[in-house]
């Protein structure tokens, strides 16, 4: 039952937006890296004072904010790194939202952002199947006149080629799309451009 917990612990990094509605903390992998870029690897302040007082992390940064225990008072953790390494996962899930971000969240026919759906190249009407290698980020508008045809009988070309993305490389791409909320004291643990001070 302790391993299960542990293993749970160790994985489970990545929290809806609703859940950290207050002084969310930035988790870092023991190198010094978020465990996610997109999303953003952050705990709830709970979690984050939790696994401190379990000595499961060291604070590295603290908001100004306070929590209290009859016996204790203690700042709440802004960013935290783990003491053991988790070893990112090597196999990259072929869902709708890896996908977008492969394709930078943009139509990968005219390039437009917004309202995507995805495409198959070769139509599946035509034989093709979903993969990595044959669906594309679309906008309605290009999917619409794409249709079943195939890509050279459309009037439309492919911004650059379909392929399965390393996870290393689907993680950098997470760096291009910072979340809408940043404290100031993550920046210096996210490899996002920021202005360097002299």
């Amino acid at each position: 039952m302790q391993d299960q917990a542990t293993a749970e612990f160790r994985h489970d990094f990545v929290r809806e937006p609703g859940n950290l509605k207050h002084n969310p903390a930035l988790v870092l992998n023991a190198d010094y890296r978020p465990l996610s870029y997109y999303p953003l690897s952050l705990w709830t302040w709970q979690e984050a004072v939790k696994a401190a007082f379990l000595e499961r992390v060291t604070i590295l940064s603290e908001y100004e904010d306070v929590v209290r225990s009859p016996t204790t008072e203690i700042k709440i953790p802004s960013v935290v790194v783990l003491k053991d390494y988790v070893h990112p996962q090597k196999k990259v899930a072929f869902t709708r939202f890896n996908l977008f971000l492969r394709d930078e969240f943009c139509c990968q026919y005219c390039g437009s952002r917004g309202d995507l759906t995805f495409d198959h190249v070769l139509p599946r009407a035509r034989g093709g199947i979903t993969s990595w290698e044959n669906v594309v980020a679309a906008c309605s508008r290009c999917n619409l006149s794409k249709g079943s045809k195939l890509l050279k009988h459309s009037g439309l070309a492919l911004r650059k080629p379909p392929v399965k993305p390393a996870s290393e490389q689907l993680r950098n791409m997470g760096r291009k799309f910072p979340p809408n909320h940043l404290h100031e004291s993550w920046i210096d643990f996210l490899y996002w451009d920021a202005e360097l001070q002299e």
